[in-house]
């Protein structure tokens, strides 16, 4: 009667820790206030944007910049709107599912995340093709981009992409040399957070980020929800692309920091070997935030732009 009895508790105790806390939806009763525009998308859910620079009416060259880890709409951009004015340069950027006001997506993955930028897209009446730029782990949208909606493209840019080390085709020896290198908290985090995702969250829990208002609807909905699909199955392995674009070989951009210390610049140069159609430029003086450089950011818009090659 005893071991039934303390089997009972232990299984309640593990329930109380693995359960997800409760939503705290922006909008609804007790939830966080919503402060800025939002679009509705197909499936009900609300989607929180930004805009920056010349309006879309009067833009050239309209992109929708994906944000990273622990960040937001909100995230810097260090061109001015005169220079984007006058540049003819609209940016959209907006709050992925479960940051900041955008409400969580209990099914998200590269595929719906896709979906939510063509609708983002069609709503603000971009028209028939747009501009994506992808920084740091808000790449893998970019990526399901690229597989799901390619025709929707004008151009793409991936930013210091994480790369997931479970991708099918990634060389082991490549994926363990590096791997190895990771801090040992972070070695034994993503391996829980790809084979134990649903477990991974008491890790977090017990090693949690820094938090603000960036996660005001939760850690699990934003932070943990990032990084259990980033670093899990994502239906496809990005480096069986094809060319989407064979008629013009500077439509998509691949930017690395020769000094990043978060990803490996191996994996990124890989990435590069392996999808040749890719235009990859490295950055020598750069670390995994050179994009927030103001010369180095005007140079990524010139490069995706109007396809001048960046002087380093």
């Amino acid at each position: 009667m005893i071991a039934v009895v303390v089997t009972v508790l232990v299984c309640v105790v593990i329930y109380l820790i693995v359960k997800p806390p409760a939503q705290k939806i922006c909008g609804s009763v007790n939830g966080p206030p919503v402060c800025s525009p939002r679009i509705k998308l197909r499936d009900g859910r609300y989607l929180a944007y930004k805009l920056k620079g010349a309006t879309i009416e009067n833009a050239r060259f309209k992109v929708i910049v994906t944000h990273g880890f622990c960040t937001s709409k909100d995230t810097y951009i260090p061109t001015s709107d005169e220079w984007l004015e006058d540049k003819g340069i609209c940016i959209i950027t907006f709050d992925r599912p479960g940051y900041a006001e955008s409400d969580p997506n209990p099914n998200r993955s590269p595929k719906t995340d896709a979906f939510d930028i063509q609708d983002l897209a069609d709503q603000l009446k971009l028209g028939s093709k747009f501009y994506v730029i992808g920084l740091s782990i808000g790449c893998y949208p970019v990526w399901g981009c690229l597989r799901y909606i390619p025709h929707r493209l004008a151009g793409v840019m991936l930013g210091v992409p994480v790369v997931n080390y479970w991708w099918p085709s990634l060389p082991s020896e490549l994926c363990n040399r590096v791997y190895t290198k990771l801090p040992l908290l972070d070695q034994w985090r993503l391996r829980i957070v790809h084979h134990f995702p649903k477990l991974a969250w008491i890790l977090q829990r017990w090693f949690p980020f820094p938090t603000d208002k960036i996660e005001q609807q939760g850690a699990y909905e934003s932070l943990h929800r990032d990084i259990v699909v980033s670093f899990g199955q994502w239906g496809f392995d990005p480096l069986d692309l094809n060319n989407p674009y064979p008629e013009n070989s500077k439509s998509v951009h691949l930017w690395i920091g020769r000094k990043d210390g978060i990803v490996a610049v191996e994996l990124q140069r890989h990435i590069a070997k392996r999808l040749p159609w890719i235009q990859c430029h490295e950055v020598p003086y750069g670390g995994h935030l050179f994009i927030h450089d103001p010369k180095t950011c005007e140079m990524i818009f010139k490069s995706l732009f109007y396809g001048e090659n960046p002087s380093f």
